[in-house]
């Protein structure tokens, strides 16, 4: 990511002493974020992607959670328990109920 984000920059003939001046940060962070160091924190990437007029791609990362929406979606289905006939003892009590109010 850090070298696509200096390739932008190179596109955009910006110096790194540009960026940093309008992202509000050191020469060094704009360095760390292009070569990718683990000590560059999200939020300087994200600065380093405002300057670039690249942030919509940020907030495309994680916009369709495939994987996450299908595990959700297995967390809400019915457990097997739930699957399981009610008792008729209720049913019974159901059907009696309904057969009061007037419905079928």
């Amino acid at each position: 990511m850090g070298e696509r984000l200096r390739l932008a920059r190179l596109r955009r003939k910006l110096s790194t002493a540009v960026v940093a001046q309008r992202a509000g940060m050191s020469r060094t962070s704009v360095y760390k974020v292009e070569a990718g160091d683990a000590g560059a924190t999200l939020g300087t990437y994200l600065r380093v992607l405002v300057v670039l007029g690249l942030q919509a791609d940020f907030n495309a990362l994680a916009a369709d959670d495939k994987v996450g929406r299908k595990l959700q979606d297995l967390a809400l289905a019915p457990s097997p328990a739930a699957r399981r006939k009610r008792p008729a003892s209720v049913l019974s009590t159901d059907a009696a109920n309904s057969a009061s109010e007037g419905q079928p």
